[in-house]
């Protein structure tokens, strides 16, 4: 082959791959009609209550399941949560393979990859809800309330982490842990709903939605804070 033909091969290569990650450019996901937010929270709010009161039904978790979403997948939700390993959404909600979007970092917190990861799942997986999800006694929220109270700094990467849940502990610096976790969740929300150029077009446009959530370790109940 010759020299001109290979550089070309590569160009048309390139831009194929690129256009996987264009605005709109995943017809394997164009089949399926995207859930309502509505529907979206009534979903989670009712696997929820089936954990809740041990009534789970482990659904989508079959080898059927597998096998039907080994080439598409069609998550009715989007949930932004910490890493804490007792709250995992999948479990919590009572949903299976295929059902979530999961973005997770202590603190549930956003960098650049969390944001670009969210911003998939809305453009090109139709995903119609995204839930920031707190949770009880956060370790994450607790260590940079400790370090900020202190004026100390965390050792690492975790200082990443303070200074990401800082604005939540300044503005409840008088109040409990759970106060700050909360105000923490709001942010990220409010910093959701106003990240450009995807998000803010699509919440202002009324076609996606963005809440907070709350998550009792001692109930394993989920409290929506914000559902406007």
């Amino acid at each position: 082959m010759r020299k001109s033909q290979l550089t070309f091969c590569f160009v048309i290569v390139g831009l194929l791959g690129a256009t996987q990650f264009s605005r709109g450019a995943d017809p394997a996901h164009s089949d399926q009609p995207a859930v309502a937010p509505t529907e979206a929270i009534s979903k989670l709010k009712e696997g929820n209550g089936r954990y809740t009161g041990g009534n789970l039904q482990h659904p989508g978790q079959t080898a059927e399941r597998r096998t039907e979403l080994a080439n598409t997948q069609h998550p009715f939700a989007t949930i932004v949560s910490c890493s804490d390993s007792r709250v995992p959404p999948e479990i919590v909600f009572d949903q299976g393979l295929g059902d979530l979007f999961i973005v997770r970092v202590a603190g549930n917190v956003i960098n650049d990859e969390g944001l670009g990861s969210i911003e998939y799942s809305v453009d090109h997986l139709g995903t119609r809800l995204i839930l920031v999800l707190g949770h009880q006694s956060c370790g994450a929220v607790k260590a940079a309330r400790e370090t900020i109270a202190a004026k100390g700094k965390a050792p690492g990467h975790i200082e990443s982490l303070v200074t990401a849940i800082k604005p939540a502990v300044e503005a409840t610096a008088k109040d409990d842990l759970e106060t700050t976790v909360k105000a923490n969740v709001k942010n990220v929300v409010q910093a959701l709903r106003s990240s450009t150029p995807i998000l803010k077009a699509e919440v202002d446009s009324g076609k996606i939605q963005v809440i907070g959530g709350y998550y009792s370790l001692d109930t394993g109940a989920v409290t929506f804070l914000d559902e406007k």
